[in-house]
C-alpha cells in the first residue's frame, strides 16, 4: 500500500528540520513553569509535523501497522496520562523511558534480521549502530523497570547487592562486547539475540544495587540511554528527524544526570557503584533519644499555627512527604491564608526533592501556587537567616546539617537548604523514620526545631484550623 502523495527525500527532511527546531524551542520554553504549556504544545508540533511527514516517504509500504501501532499508543498514552496520580509521576516517566529504548533495540534487531541475511557484507558503520542500539536500548528498557519497581515498592527501595557484584557484572559487559564484535563479524542472527538478553539482564544487575535516594540521577541517565539508542535507531532506518530527536534526549539527559550529581555532591561512579541510599529502621515518633543521646521536641498544630500566623517570613519546604500524601492543596491554603496576615511566604525547592527532577515544582503547579514564590536552592538559602520559621514537609535528607558538618556522613558535602539557619523550625512528618540516606537528621534534634507528627496532609489541615482561629 502506497499513498497516492509522495515526497521527495529532501522535502523531508526539511520539514524534519522544522520539527526539530519546534522540539529544541518547545524544551527551551519547558525550562519555566510560565511557559512550560507553550512548549510542551510547540514541541508535539513538531513531533506530529516528523510523523505526518514520514508517512509522505516513498519508501514505506505498508501503513496498516503503523496505524495501528500509533492507535494503541494513543490509547494507552492518553489513559496513563489522565489516571496517574501526581505522586507516581517518576515512576511513570521511568516506564515510558524504558519503553523507549525497548523500542529502538527492537528496531535494531529487526532490521539486522532484515538486512544481514541479504547483504553479504553490512556497512560498518550501519552494523555499529544497530548493535549499539540494541545494546544501550536494552539496558535501558530492563533498568527502566526495574526503576520503576523501585519507585512503585514492587521491589525493595534499598540497594540489593551481593559478594563479587562488581565483577560480575564487568565480566557480563565483557561478554556483551564480545558478542558484539562477533555478531558484525559474522552477520549471525543468534549472536544479536544473546546481545540483546545479556544487555537485558546487565540493565537489571546494574539498577538493582542502586538506592531510592540515587534515583533522580538514575532516571535522568537512562533517559540519556534512551536517547542515545533512538539516535542510533534513527541512523540504522536512514530517518533524521529521529536521529534529531534522539541526540536531543541524550544530550538532555546526560547534562541533567550531571545536575543532579553536582546537586547530591555524587559522581556518576558513586551512584552506580556505591549502593548508596539503603532504608534503615528507625525509631518511631515517640520513641525518644536519638543515636547520639539527643532528643526532639514536639509541638501541637495549635501553638504551630500561632507561631505561623505572627511571623514576619514563612520558608515552605516541600518534599516527598507532602507529595505522598497529596497536600499541595492544602498547603497553598495555608499560605494563602498566612499571606492575608501580612506574612511573607515563599517555597524552598531542593534540585532533588521528591523522586524525580522538578516533581516539587510540578505538584506546587498543580495547586496553582504562583511561581515567583518558588526560589531555586541558591537564591533561597541567604533568606534563612531572615525567615522567622521554616516549615519543612517531609523533606529529609535535604535538609539535613550533617551534610555540611559531619564528615562521616554519607551525605558530606551534598548542598542542602539551610533551615536550621532560620529563627524556628516545625517538621510535618510521620516519625523520625530515616530519609532515602538511610541516616538521622540531625535538624530534628536541634533545640528551636519542633516536630509535628502525623499524615501531612490532616497536619497541614490542622495548621489551616488553626491560623484561622488565631
Amino acid at each position: 500500500m502506497t499513498l497516492p502523495l509522495a515526497l521527495s527525500q529532501t522535502t523531508i527532511d526539511l520539514t524534519y528540520l522544522a520539527a526539530a527546531v519546534c522540539l529544541v524551542v518547545g524544551i527551551k520554553r519547558l525550562s519555566s513553569p510560565a511557559t512550560a504549556r507553550s512548549g510542551n504544545v510547540i514541541a508535539a508540533a513538531g513531533m506530529a509535523i516528523a510523523i505526518v511527514f514520514t508517512f509522505l516517504d516513498p519508501d514505506i509500504d505498508s501503513y496498516w501497522l503503523i496505524v495501528v501501532g500509533i492507535a494503541v499508543g494513543t490509547v494507552i498514552g492518553a489513559i496513563s496520562a489522565r489516571r496517574v496520580k501526581m505522586t507516581a509521576m517518576p515512576q511513570m516517566v521511568a516506564l515510558f523511558n524504558g519503553v523507549g529504548g525497548g523500542a529502538a533495540a527492537l528496531i535494531a534487531a529487526a532490521e539486522f534480521h532484515r538486512l544481514a541475511p541479504f547483504s553479504g557484507h553490512l556497512a560498518g558503520d550501519e552494523i555499529a549502530a544497530m548493535l549499539f542500539s540494541a545494546l544501550i536500548g536494552s539496558v535501558s528498557f530492563s533498568g527502566s523497570l526495574v526503576a520503576f519497581g523501585k519507585l512503585q515498592e514492587l521491589l525493595p527501595g534499598r540497594p540489593i547487592v551481593y559478594p563479587a557484584q562488581q565483577v560480575l557484572n564487568a565480566a557480563l559487559f565483557a561478554a556483551l562486547l564480545a558478542f558484539a564484535v562477533v555478531a558484525a563479524a559474522t552477520e549471525r542472527g543468534p549472536w544479536i539475540v544473546l546481545l540483546l538478553v545479556g544487555a537485558l539482564a546487565f540493565g537489571v544487575l546494574l539498577v538493582i544495587p542502586i538506592g531510592g535516594a540515587d534515583m533522580p540521577v538514575v532516571i535522568s541517565l537512562l533517559n540519556a540511554f534512551t536517547g542515545l539508542a533512538a539516535a542510533s535507531a534513527g541512523f540504522v532506518l536512514d530517518n533524521t528527524a529521529l536521529i534529531i530527536g534522539g541526540t536531543l534526549v541524550g544530550a538532555s539527559g546526560t547534562l541533567l544526570t550531571i545536575l543532579m550529581g553536582k546537586a547530591m555532591n555524587r559522581t556518576l561512579a558513586n551512584v552506580l557503584f556505591g549502593a548508596f541510599g539503603a532504608p534503615v529502621a528507625a525509631p518511631a515518633a515517640a520513641a525518644g533519644p536519638g543515636s547520639d543521646g539527643k532528643t526532639h521536641r514536639e509541638i501541637t498544630a495549635e501553638d504551630a499555627a500561632v507561631m505561623l500566623a505572627y511571623a514576619r517570613q514563612v520558608v515552605i519546604v516541600p518534599g516527598y512527604g507532602l507529595a505522598v500524601a497529596q497536600a499541595q492543596h492544602n498547603v497553598r491554603e495555608l499560605a494563602d491564608l498566612l499571606e492575608k496576615r501580612g506574612v511573607a511566604v515563599k517555597y524552598a525547592i531542593h534540585p532533588v526533592a521528591g523522586r524525580m527532577p522538578g516533581h516539587m515544582n510540578v505538584l506546587l503547579a498543580e495547586a496553582n501556587v504562583p511561581y515567583p514564590q518558588l526560589y531555586d536552592m541558591e537564591d533561597i538559602n541567604p533568606e534563612f537567616p531572615r525567615t522567622d520559621v521554616a516549615l519543612v514537609i517531609g523533606a529529609n535528607d535535604v535538609t539535613n546539617p550533617a551534610a555540611r558538618s559531619t564528615p562521616s556522613s554519607p551525605i558530606y558535602g551534598m548542598p542542602i537548604l539551610d533551615v536550621d539557619h532560620a529563627a524556628n523550625v516545625i517538621v510535618l512528618k510521620r516519625s523520625m523514620a530515616a530519609g532515602f540516606a538511610g541516616i538521622e537528621n540531625e535538624l530534628y534534634y536541634d533545640p528551636k526545631t519542633a516536630m509535628l507528627f502525623g499524615d501531612a496532609k490532616a497536619s497541614v489541615e490542622k495548621l489551616v484550623a488553626g491560623v484561622k482561629a488565631v
